[in-house]
């Protein structure tokens, strides 16, 4: 692989860095660039990571912790400093991913900022058969009623969105395959996991259990970046 020289990637997630659950497979698809981590929750301690707690009519967010946990945020909290961070590593690098597919308010950066919320979308309209159902799992229950929607406005009314619900970073690899056979069961042509958090390993035992194709919030939104950083074979 060649990749232009000297690429700088900023990843910002909404918890905190180190991600060693995601960074690996990031590298893996971006051979050559440098990723250059912040996360909205870096040195925050418990109580203010609970000051975080979503409010009534606030749009669910999950994430994981640097001591590998995981905390259940509200995106109203998280506005307060995601644009200084997204804009303090945009300053260091040629581009950033937001490593959330959360639906966030659009942040004006000087260089190209990857927004998976609206790349899984439409990568899943990208594929999904015309008129059939397609299967999303999303992490939290307090989330189905959003993530119906935001496939739904890209799909349109023709494409039935049905949601099954599994934590990428609380519940087991059954309880995946769980949702996943739900999403089967109704139906569905095509499955995405909707959650940075969802690894290659989950996307495997969801295709295992439906043998239905299956995208990917991370690695799509990778690849991504790797057609507009110059990643070529």
């Amino acid at each position: 692989m060649e990749v232009v020289m000297g690429m700088r990637l900023g990843v910002v997630t909404i918890g905190q860095t180190p991600r060693i659950d995601l960074t690996p497979e990031l590298e893996a698809l971006l051979p050559g660039v440098q990723l250059v981590e912040r996360g909205v929750l870096d040195g925050c301690d418990a109580a203010t990571i609970a000051s975080f707690a979503p409010q009534a009519g606030d749009h669910t967010l999950t994430t994981r912790l640097a001591d590998g946990g995981s905390a259940i945020i509200g995106e109203a909290a998280v506005m307060r400093r995601l644009p200084d961070v997204l804009r303090g590593v945009a300053g260091e690098t040629d581009a950033v991913l937001l490593a959330c597919t959360g639906p966030f308010p659009a942040i004006a950066l000087d260089v190209p900022l990857f927004v998976p919320d609206r790349i899984i979308a439409h990568a899943l309209a990208a594929v999904a058969p015309i008129g059939r159902p397609v299967g999303i799992v999303a992490p939290l229950e307090a989330q189905r009623a959003d993530t119906t929607a935001k496939f739904a406005r890209v799909l349109g009314d023709d494409v039935p969105v049905h949601v099954a619900i599994a934590s990428p970073y609380t519940d087991d690899e059954a309880t995946l395959r769980t949702a996943a056979a739900e999403l089967a069961a109704a139906g569905a042509r095509v499955v995405a996991l909707d959650c940075f958090g969802y690894t290659a390993a989950m996307r495997d035992a969801v295709a295992d259990e439906t043998g239905l194709p299956v995208v990917v919030a991370r690695s799509v939104a990778a690849r991504l970046a790797a057609e507009a950083l110059g990643v070529t074979a």
